[in-house]
C-alpha cells in the first residue's frame, strides 16, 4: 500500500520585520525649519527686489525648502513634523512678503534698509498694512500650496 500524502500543514510564517522607526527630534526640527523658513524668506525678498515683481510660486519654494528641511532633521516623519513643517512654511511666506517690501519703504522713506527692516519686523500694523496692500487673490493658492508641500515633505519618513 502507498504512503499516504504528507500533510498539506502550511509552515508557520517568518515573523514579519518589526518597522524600525526613528525618535522624533522635534526640536531640532523646529529650529533647523525656522532658519529655512528665514533663509527662503530673505530669498524671495531678493528676487523680489532685483525683479521689481512679487513671484506667487516663490512660497512653493519655501514650502519646499522648510517640508525638506523639516523632514532631515525630524526623522521620524511623524505627525507633529507634518503640523512644524506647515506652520513654518506659512511663516516663510508672510516673513518673505514683509521683507520684499522692506527695500521699497527704505527708497520711499529715504531711510536705511537696516532700518526699514527693523521697522518691518517691529511694527505688527505695518505689517498688516503691507499685507493689505500687496494681497491678491492668487497669494492664497500659493501660500496653500507652500504650506502642503511644508507638511507633506516633513512627513515622509527619513529612510536610512
Amino acid at each position: 500500500m502507498p504512503d499516504p500524502a504528507p500533510s498539506a500543514v502550511p509552515a508557520p510564517a517568518a515573523p514579519a520585520a518589526a518597522a524600525v522607526t526613528q525618535p522624533t527630534r522635534a526640536g531640532l526640527a523646529f529650529i533647523a525649519g525656522l532658519g529655512a523658513a528665514v533663509i527662503g524668506a530673505v530669498l524671495w525678498a531678493l528676487i523680489t527686489v532685483t525683479t521689481k515683481y512679487q513671484i506667487g510660486f516663490m512660497a512653493v519654494g519655501v514650502g519646499l525648502l522648510v517640508g525638506w528641511t523639516v523632514q532631515r532633521t525630524g526623522r521620524s516623519g511623524a505627525p507633529v513634523l507634518g503640523i512644524l513643517g506647515a506652520a513654518l512654511a506659512f511663516f516663510g511666506c508672510v516673513l518673505g512678503d514683509l521683507l520684499s517690501a522692506a527695500p521699497f519703504i527704505a527708497e520711499g522713506k529715504g531711510v536705511p534698509l537696516m532700518s526699514a527692516v527693523a521697522e518691518v519686523l517691529t511694527n505688527p500694523s505695518l505689517d498688516v498694512a503691507i499685507l493689505t496692500a500687496t494681497f491678491d487673490v492668487m497669494q492664497i493658492v500659493f501660500y496653500a500650496i507652500a504650506i502642503y508641500e511644508g507638511y507633506k515633505f516633513a512627513r515622509r519618513p527619513v529612510s536610512g
